[in-house]
Order: structure tokens, then C-alpha cells, then sequence
């Protein structure tokens, strides 16, 4: 009955490692079952009642000495003869970062010839890490320092994963005939939370009945770290709770347990607030929220909660109400301000089209008055044409006037009259001009 066949290194002394229950159909001392297991393994064989035996811990677990145990449960009867049966547990043990990077040598040195080419291999750093996988992978940075006040990074360079050293630039004896620099572990970053899953949507809880007993394993918060040694080593508390005297989690493994006897006053819906810190300097940290249903049935947790699901989304539909609205409003001003700047462009060309068509009374023009010669006699006839123009330059008006029979070489008394006539009509059309002229934006030429 084992949950899982994986136990983690750090776990505690008496952590419950699988449960065992044995059935014997004699009755009597034939049905007497006993159990126990193989010798020297860190582990102890506990009888419970009704035939149900618990394997915990004995003794601390170290995955660098023994990382999988075979544990060989037998159970015997007390009848005669006594009869057996054994059962065979493959249980590994997971690590924990709880070993730091080990240098080959705790110093090393390399001689460099001048003038050399700038990203030549200067030497290799050698580390190990007896821890297995993610916890031993290594990283190597460059410690900040200086070098005749000049950073050391702008002398030489590490490669994070390979620990080589390289030159950055060319040496020049005379200038420098030595320097110092350290190589270091680094803690950029912050421990990430496998479990308990954090969802947007939904709400998930861990279900504690109420006949849970002191102790009582609620669930385990799993995080990892990518960085390595100490930077790694991670920590776990409870930072807020609706109950604090009711649950605690494990300092370094994680593991949310009761603190106290459930009873039937605990409220149903309990959240904690667990930080996961790392031991890097400055110290990095990420929380998760975990939700507790104390219940003895999923109705029951199913009422309770969906009070605290129903507000959420409460909240989530008010949120986008007003996003919508938001929304609307501007797209209405955006509109508006559309609208707004096509009803000035068309108003005013409509104006500039009236203005280009408008009806406007036509203004004689007077020209001088043109003569042509027709006829073939001996005297020419002369006719007379008057002009009318307007501001629009496509609407004209001619007029034919009488014909003149007096011939262009008249009498002393007839040519005054005519000469007389003709300074009345080019009065007559000064006086004109001059009136187009103050009433429209265009001055109008009459000849």
C-alpha cells in the first residue's frame, strides 16, 4: 500500500515510508501473523492494528552512500508448522542538494607568454559535486575584482560550464608580470515551485478529514533551484495562514503536516501561504498558496468552496465589464473626432463648389466699341458690339448692336457726336469697374 517508492534523502526519523496490511484465513494461533524485515538498512518495521504493519525510518538517509534500498518484508504465522510469505520493496532514495562543489586543488596557476593572441586557453578549473544531476551541475563565475584599476573581466574570461579560462586580451610583460583573480559560485536564480500547481482559473485543495491526527502529511511542496552548492539548499515556512496552530511545513523538506487534533470547529476552507527560500546571498524566494479542505466528504469541500470560486468570478466579470467600457468609450470619441474632422473637410468644400457656381448678376463689360467692315460698296457699313462678361469666365453675354451707317470718314459735325458718345460710355464703364471691384474678392478688368 505505498504510495510512492521514493523517499527523499533529508526525510525525518519516522517519516511512514509504505504501510502493509497481511491476511491469514486460519483462525487461532495459526492466524497469529508476525513481520519483520532484513537487517542493516535504515529502516524499522512498526505493527499496528488489524494486521497492518508501517515501514518508517530509523536512521537519517544519505543518497551518496546508498540510494536504493531492497527491503524484504516476511511474515510468518504462529501455527505448526509456521507457515510464510515475503514480499520484496524497491525504494530509492532522492537527492538533496546538500553538497557543495569541491575544487581539485584550492589554488592553481598558469604561465602566460606575451604578445599572446587574445581567447587562448590560459587553464582549466576542475570541481565535482557529489550530488546527483541538477544538484551537481556546476557553474562557474568570474569574482569581481580589479587589476591595477582595471577590471579582471577585461583581462580574462570563464566559460560557466567547462571552467576554462581564457585571455581576453594580449599580455604585455613590462606593464603586468602578475595578477590574482578567483572563480566563485553565483546564485542568480530565485527557487521554482513544481507543486503545488498554481492556477488562474481553477481552485485546487487538499482534502484533511476531520479524524485526522496529529502529524497528519496534508501535502509536500516541491521547488527546485538551477543553481548550485549552497545557493541551492532550500528553506520552507509558513509565512500566512488562516490557522497557524494548525499546520506547519517541513524547514527543508516541504512537507505540510497537522500540528494539532482536527476538530469540528476548524473552518473548512484554510489557505497557507508557504515562501521557498534558497541559501544564496542575497537570498532568493518564491511563494505558493496552498488551499486546505477540512471536510470528511468532497460535498461538503464542493459547498464551501464554491463561495470562494463564485466571488472570483464576480470579481473577473466586473473586471471585464469595465474593460469593455473602457473600450467603448473610446472607440466613441475616436469616432466622434472621425466624424467630426470629414464634416469640416466636406463643409468647406461645398463652399469653395457654391462659391464656384453661385448665380451672380451678370456686369455689363464695355469694352471699347469694335467695328467691322462689310460690304463691297464704295462706303463701308460699320457694326457695333457690346460685351457682357460676369465673374464666371463660362457665362458671357454679346450683344449685336444697330448698324451704324455713317461711314468712317463723316462730317466734322457727326464725328464729334461720336467722339462725344463714346467718352459717356467709357464713363459709364469706369464708374462699373470700380464697383465690381469693392464688391468681390477677385478685381474684374473692364476695358
Amino acid at each position: 500500500m505505498s504510495k510512492s517508492n521514493v523517499i527523499s534523502e533529508d526525510a525525518e526519523i519516522n517519516t511512514v515510508v509504505t504501510m502493509i496490511n497481511t491476511e491469514d484465513l486460519d483462525s487461532g494461533e495459526n492466524g497469529n501473523v508476525n513481520c519483520f524485515i532484513n537487517e542493516d538498512i535504515p529502516f524499522v518495521l512498526k505493527i499496528s492494528k488489524n494486521n497492518f504493519f508501517s515501514l518508517v525510518t530509523e536512521n537519517d538517509l544519505d543518497r551518496e552512500r546508498s540510494g536504493e534500498y531492497n527491503i524484504t518484508v516476511t511474515c510468518c504465522d504462529e501455527g505448526m508448522p509456521s507457515l510464510s510469505s515475503s514480499v520484496t520493496l524497491t525504494l530509492f532514495i532522492s537527492d538533496v542538494n546538500d553538497n557543495s562543489p569541491v575544487f581539485e586543488r584550492s589554488s592553481y596557476e598558469a604561465y602566460v607568454v606575451e604578445n599572446n593572441t587574445p581567447g587562448l586557453s590560459v587553464l582549466t578549473l576542475k570541481a565535482s559535486d557529489a550530488d546527483w544531476n541538477q544538484n551537481a551541475r556546476l557553474s562557474h563565475i568570474l569574482e569581481e575584482s580589479s587589476v591595477n584599476g582595471v577590471p579582471v573581466s577585461s583581462y580574462v574570461s570563464v566559460n560557466a560550464e567547462s571552467g576554462v579560462i581564457h585571455s581576453v586580451r594580449s599580455f604585455d610583460y613590462e606593464q603586468l608580470k602578475e595578477f590574482h583573480f578567483r572563480v566563485r559560485d553565483q546564485n542568480d536564480n530565485a527557487p521554482q515551485v513544481l507543486y503545488p500547481v498554481q492556477t488562474g482559473g481553477s481552485l485546487l485543495a487538499e482534502m484533511v478529514p476531520r479524524s485526522a491526527d496529529v502529524g497528519y502529511l496534508v501535502t509536500k511542496v516541491v521547488a527546485v533551484d538551477v543553481d548550485s552548492g549552497q545557493n541551492a539548499w532550500l528553506s520552507y515556512k509558513v509565512h500566512k495562514a488562516t490557522d497557524r496552530a494548525l499546520f506547519e511545513v517541513g524547514l527543508h523538506n516541504g512537507e505540510i503536516r497537522t500540528v494539532r487534533q482536527v476538530t469540528d470547529k476548524d473552518a473548512v476552507k484554510q489557505r497557507l501561504t508557504v515562501v521557498v527560500e534558497d541559501n544564496g546571498r542575497p537570498s532568493r524566494s518564491a511563494t505558493v498558496i496552498v488551499n486546505v479542505a477540512v471536510a470528511d466528504s468532497f460535498p461538503q469541500v464542493l459547498s464551501e468552496f464554491t463561495d470562494l470560486s463564485m466571488h472570483d468570478k464576480e470579481y473577473n466579470d466586473q473586471l471585464t465589464f469595465y474593460l469593455v467600457l473602457a473600450l467603448a468609450v473610446v472607440s466613441f470619441l475616436f469616432i466622434t473626432c472621425l466624424l467630426l474632422i470629414i464634416s469640416v473637410k466636406v463643409y468647406r468644400w461645398r463652399q469653395s463648389r457654391v462659391l464656384y457656381h453661385s448665380n451672380l448678376p451678370v456686369i455689363p463689360y464695355c469694352p471699347p466699341r469694335y467695328s467691322d467692315t462689310l460690304g463691297t460698296g464704295t462706303l463701308p457699313h460699320v457694326y457695333n458690339y457690346e460685351v457682357c462678361r460676369t465673374t464666371d469666365s463660362r457665362k458671357s453675354d454679346m450683344k449685336n448692336m444697330q448698324a451704324m451707317s455713317q461711314s468712317l470718314v463723316s462730317v466734322d459735325g457727326v464725328e464729334t457726336d461720336t467722339n462725344q458718345e463714346n467718352k459717356q460710355i467709357s464713363g459709364l464703364c469706369s464708374q462699373m469697374s470700380t464697383m465690381v471691384s469693392s464688391t468681390f474678392h477677385h478685381s474684374i478688368s473692364i476695358c
